[in-house]
């Protein structure tokens, strides 16, 4: 499938960014089959009529509830910093829109996607059935427990704040597995974490490069500056 020239101009930014980063990184370009799947997603049917517009901007917007889809680069490197293989199962803390939920479903076999806000879980849900995504579960839940009932997973990628990593996302990550967390507030700065869980448990972090994420709601509020 040829992307439309939004899509195309979009895709050479996000290029452009990786390559500008990669000594944050380590990585100077996404993997073909991460793009390929980038591509077939359409962001402008996880916005509002009022945003679509702004679609293929390469930045944040605003979907309600003080929640925002996230910038196409950062997405776009998550997803690729995951090392997704296609029978692989993953749990997303963040539902929001359910745009990085669709991009995951293309690349991987089951996704299983937690959102705190309910208004928003059901409007993902239904969103992603309607546009055919039938290998993503969304439940509304605090993201902080992650979902035993389904762990382990082969990857977890968070897609809000939170002031640690919830213990719970990493005893629920399968030993080879990878977690993609932003650490931090608004006011201390955040960094984007990715933690590596080796074949005998043991657990590796690694700080990939300053980013800026709404906060993780939850059980474990995000602290405040007194």
């Amino acid at each position: 499938m040829t992307p439309s020239p939004e899509m195309q101009a979009l895709l050479d930014e996000i290029r452009a960014e990786v390559r500008e980063t990669r000594l944050y990184t380590g990585r100077a370009a996404l993997s073909e089959r991460v793009l390929q799947a980038f591509a077939e997603v359409p962001r402008h049917a996880f916005l509002t009529d009022v945003l679509r517009p702004a679609a293929y901007a390469n930045r944040p917007l605003p979907i309600g509830h003080e929640q925002t889809i996230s910038q196409p680069y950062i997405v776009a490197l998550m997803t690729d910093l995951l090392d997704l293989e296609p029978d692989d199962i993953v749990l997303e803390v963040g539902t929001g829109s359910g745009y990085q939920a669709a991009l995951l479903a293309k690349l991987v076999k089951q996704v299983y996607s937690l959102e705190i806000v309910a208004a928003l879980a059901e409007t993902a849900r239904e969103r992603l059935h309607r546009l055919g995504y039938g290998n993503v579960e969304v439940h509304q839940d605090d993201g902080h427990a992650g979902w035993p009932e389904h762990a382990p997973f082969d990857a977890v990628i968070v897609t809000a704040a939170a002031p640690d990593i919830p213990p719970a996302l990493i005893e629920q990550l399968k030993p080879g597995g990878r977690l993609l967390i932003p650490v931090g507030d608004r006011y201390s700065g955040q960094d984007l974490l990715l933690i590596e869980k080796d074949r005998h448990g043991r657990v590796r972090r690694n700080s990939v490069l300053p980013v800026i994420f709404v906060p993780l709601t939850g059980a474990e509020p995000t602290r405040r500056p007194p």
